[in-house]
This record gives structure tokens, sequence and C-alpha cells, in this order.
């Protein structure tokens, strides 16, 4: 029984398998016409770019592309269009894409090399040595592409040497800056210790000037408690135990004593004005005669 099962097992595989190998065989036919018709299109592309068609080759090319996976070279000159008009972006992505595509090694040396002088454009030149060694590693007796993994080394030293030397100026930069606020805090702090001890020593000597001040005012009291004193003292009769104080005139102001006798003086004139108006008086009266009776 188990000898009959596995001869109708193999009656059944086999038509399998040559259906199989059929379709197979009609894939590949059918991959190699869409291969050759990919071909075309990128023949016609180039003649275009030879006559400085982009527009028209730029669209074949992507026709190309669609048509069969298989044609690396339609990216690699899409590719190549590109970087000539200086479009390295979308160059880097078509050089990247044919690489990848590629099934032998003259292709992909060629991609990488390409994609190695789109990163020495680019200024990334850590990428491009990437780029370049990868490329050497598919041909490694390209000149070309040798020099260029030199070149991009020695830019690379020189651009991680400058971005240091940047580092240690900013580093240095900083570091000053940090010095110099130091320094500022440092004097701005002195200046506050200044102004507080100047505050102070003002402070102490207007508590010591308003001790002056409180001394000085007291002789003023005292001196106009003594005026109120004397101004007493003057308005007190005399009680004879002590000699009268005589008042100093003013300025412009005569004394009492010097209005009492030209009192004094006004009144001997007057007297004496009327004794010499008495006197003619008698001399010029008329002497009536006595009558004898």
């Amino acid at each position: 029984m188990r000898s009959i099962q596995i001869s109708i097992g193999l009656f059944f595989m086999v038509p399998l398998l040559a259906f199989a190998q059929k379709e197979d065989e009609k894939a590949l036919k059918e991959a190699e016409k869409a291969l050759r018709q990919s071909e075309n299109i990128t023949w016609e592309a180039n003649n275009q770019l030879t006559e400085n068609d982009f527009v028209n080759a730029e669209a074949e090319y992507r026709k190309a592309i669609s048509k069969s996976g298989q044609n690396t070279a339609a990216p690699y000159n899409l590719g190549r269009a590109y970087y000539n008009r200086e479009s390295y972006g979308e160059a880097f992505g078509r050089f990247k894409q044919a690489g990848e595509k590629a099934a032998k090694k003259p292709v992909k040396h060629k991609a990488y090399h390409n994609m190695g002088n789109v990163y020495m454009k680019k200024k990334e030149y850590e990428k491009a040595v990437e780029s370049y060694k990868q490329a050497l590693r598919n041909n490694p007796n390209d000149e070309e592409t040798r020099y260029n993994l030199a070149l991009a080394k020695e830019m690379l030293k020189k651009q991680q040497d400058e971005q240091q030397n940047d580092q240690n100026q900013d580093d240095k930069k900083n570091e000053d800056n940090k010095d110099q606020q130091k320094n500022q805090d440092q004097n701005q702090d002195g200046d506050n210790d200044k102004k507080d001890e100047g505050d102070q020593k003002n402070d102490e000597n207007k508590d010591e000037g308003d001790n002056g001040d409180q001394g000085q005012k007291e002789p003023e009291e005292n001196k106009e408690g003594d005026g109120e004193q004397k101004k007493e003292q003057e308005q007190q009769p005399n009680d004879g135990n002590e000699p009268e104080r005589q008042k100093q005139p003013r300025p412009n102001q005569l004394s009492k004593q010097q209005i009492q006798n030209l009192l004094e003086a006004m009144q001997n004139e007057e007297k004496k004005v009327q004794q010499r108006m008495d006197a003619k008086k008698v001399k010029g009266a008329k002497i009536k005669n006595e009558k004898d009776w």
C-alpha cells in the first residue's frame, strides 16, 4: 500500500513541477523582455541628454527605471545628470539605487565612487571616506578612487582640527566669560561692601552730628532762659539791694535819661523865655502918677 501511495504522489508532483518551471521560464522571459525595453528607453534618454534636453531625458530615465528593476544603467545615468546640474541630493539617491541593485562589481564600484563624490561636495568627509572604501572593495585597482580616498581623509583631518580649534576657542571664551563674570561679581561685592561701610560711617557721623547739635542747643536754651530771666528781673522793681541796671538804648532811640534831660532843658529854656517876656512887659508899661487928693 505504501508503494502505491508514493507512486500516486509522484504522479501528481511531476505535472506541478513542470507547471512551475514553465511559469518561471515565462517570468524570466518577461523580465528579460522588460529589461530590453528599459535598456532601449535608457538609450533614448542618453541621446536626449547628449542633446542637452534634460527634461525629456529625465522623464525617459524614470520610465526606464519603472519598466525594469534590473536596469542599473538608468538610475546611474540619471544620477550623473543630477550631479552635473549640482542637484547632489537627488544624484546621491540614484547612485545609491544603482549600487544596491547592481549584481556586478564594476557597476557597484562606479556607484559607490560617485556617492563618495557627492559626500565630498557636501563636505561630509567622513561619509565620503566610507563610500570610497566601499568602491575600492569592488575594484581595488582604481587609482582615481584611491586618490579620492586619500583626499577625503586629508579633508576629514583638517575639518576635525578646525572643529577642535573652534571647540577650544569656545571653551576658552566660555572660561574667559566665567572669569570676567567672577571678577565683576567680586568687584560688585567690593563696591557693595564699600557702600555699606560708607553708609555706616555716614550714619555714625550723623549720630555724632546729632549729639553735637544737641550739645550746642543747650547753651541756646540756657541763653533763652537767661533772657527770659533777665526780662523778668527788669520787669521787677528794684528793691535797693542791688543797683538798678541801666537799659542800653537801641539804635536811633533816646534813653529815658536823655529824654529827661531834654525835657528839663526845654523847661529851663521856656522859663528863660518867659522871664524875658515878663521883663519886657515891666519895662514898657506906663507908670501912672499917683494923684494927690
